[in-house]
């Protein structure tokens, strides 16, 4: 049989698992939605259990539909959504709460009093984050200042931590393995990522112990076998990426200067810096886009907590829209004359603005408006975010030239959005014809290492381009489009 690499994709809404064979076919596939928990306002989380079980549903389908093409899957790699936190019984793998999601806000005062302490400037010298609940570190020390007992089961050494990827390699390898990749680490304002471990300084600020948290692995490491139970063999798992560091690898940004964006619950920009941290002016993160073979690459990023999020309220919230795919034919039907603005903070504001007590608003309502100018507003709330993340990134990074975006992720489907997209940041906007950038990085990860895969070269020039969106609109509509947006941003915002 031909050998074919199995990517599981666990993201924010479902769980995905895709086999891709040697030359980037898709061989199998499994995908799986699981339930979205919101205990109280801003508080959002999941339940351990349910996502594991899709994960070993989704894969178990994959690799079944792989070999009934005559493909044999020779390594596996993970991709996961990066700041969602599980705590773990260390004996019996049982979770002591739910896992609390990367978009989860009931740490924000809590981070408020730490900025207010003057511990920010602190994080970001060693991290390259912002004090936001966003991240991990609060989330931890949240699950152990609030969960009966947890606190004092820590320090005996009874629970371990870790985001996603963390878990699942705790439990696909029956417990045998409990590490991370430097990409996941990157996201917990716990570890410094230019000398590349927890930071003792931090953990104390956040009161994490260490025995909790995982070893820290190249992105392309060994993460052990998988427990021969589970799929009717082992499986040597040899790839861990953060979703957004996974599409950077899948869209092939391996250059310095090349940008990928990401658009999916929410919008995720990254900046290829090579093996300079960029110290952000503009309030964008500095991150580790990924260690390969123990090289460090760095990367500005920049965050938007609401992208397609913004479509499925129109569509579930207010019932505008019949279904998300829909959304560009409806925003294309909209009144011209009419300049309706979304800002979509349901859950605060991201980069640049970090703004975590902000919430949405629209505005220009007249008695007109309708669902197409909702579906125009929240695709273009999208456009707008991104455009503020790349004139922050072109502040802080010289290098470049002209910027040509390539993009990803459920949204990018939609050709009317897409040529927003680019009429509205005054770029081009590049879809690749394999839109699974994220699993296809994870994929790529481990196929490399396995020697099923190209090396990094190779794998570069087997990226293929399905449509350049260029620019047409006239440089005085996007300025006076751009103008209302930023009045509409300022408005919203919580010290405004």
């Amino acid at each position: 049989m031909a050998q074919g690499i199995l990517a599981i994709d666990q993201g924010t809404t479902s769980s995905r698992a895709i086999v891709f064979d040697g030359n980037l076919g898709v061989a199998g596939l499994g995908q799986k939605e699981f339930t979205q928990i919101y205990p109280k306002s801003g508080w959002v989380e999941h339940d351990p259990h349910e996502i594991w079980e899709s994960v070993v549903a989704t894969a178990g389908k994959a690799i079944e539909e792989a070999g009934k093409a005559g493909v044999t899957v020779a390594a596996l790699g993970i991709t996961n959504q990066r700041e969602t936190v599980v705590v773990w019984d260390k004996a019996t793998g049982e979770p002591i709460h739910n896992a609390i999601v990367w978009q989860d806000r009931r740490t924000a005062k809590r981070c408020a009093r730490l900025r207010k302490d003057g511990i920010e400037p602190l994080v970001t010298k060693k991290t390259g984050l912002l004090l936001d609940p966003y991240f991990s570190g609060t989330k931890i020390g949240w699950l152990l200042d609030n969960v009966k007992g947890a606190r004092a089961r820590a320090a005996r050494g009874e629970l371990l931590a870790g985001t996603i990827d963390t878990y699942l390699i705790w439990r696909l390898t029956g417990g045998e393995v409990h590490a991370t990749d430097a990409t996941n680490a990157s996201r917990t304002l716990l570890y410094d990522i230019s000398r590349n471990r927890w930071d003792d300084e931090l953990l104390r600020t956040f009161k994490v112990p260490r025995a909790m948290l995982p070893d820290v692995l190249d992105s392309d490491g060994d993460f052990g076998q998988t427990d021969k139970a589970l799929f009717g063999r082992s499986i040597p798992i040899l790839g861990v990426a953060g979703d957004q560091q996974a599409a950077t690898i899948g869209q092939a940004c391996f250059e310095p200067g090349m940008i990928k964006s990401t658009y999916g619950t929410g919008c995720f920009a990254v900046l290829n810096t090579g093996k300079d941290r960029v110290k952000s002016r503009n309030r964008l993160l500095t991150t580790i886009a990924y260690r390969l073979g123990g090289e460090t690459t760095y990367a500005l990023e920049g965050s938007i907590f609401v992208a397609g999020a913004a479509v499925q309220w129109l569509r579930d919230g207010i019932g505008t829209l019949e279904k998300a795919e829909h959304s560009g034919v409806l925003a294309a039907k909209a009144d011209p004359a009419q300049d309706v603005y979304l800002v979509p903070a349901f859950v605060g504001l991201g980069a640049p603005w970090w703004d975590s007590e902000a919430r949405g608003a629209l505005f220009g309502l007249t008695r007109n408006t309708g669902p197409a100018e909702f579906a125009r507003a929240a695709l273009e709330s999208v456009a707008f975010q991104t455009r503020d993340l790349l004139d922050a990134m072109k502040k802080d990074w010289k290098g470049g030239g002209r910027t040509v975006l390539r993009v990803d992720g459920g949204m990018v489907a939609s050709d009317w959005t897409m040529q927003r997209l680019a009429d509205l940041l005054d770029a081009p906007v590049d879809r690749p014809r394999i839109p699974e950038t994220t699993a296809l990085g994870a994929a790529w990860l481990a196929g490399s290492k396995a020697g099923v895969l190209p090396d990094r070269k190779g794998f570069a020039k087997s990226w293929a381009l399905d449509r350049r969106f260029e620019p047409g609109m006239e440089d005085s509509e996007r300025r006076r489009r751009l103008k209302g947006w930023r009045d509409a941003v300022k408005r919203t915002l919580s010290a405004g």
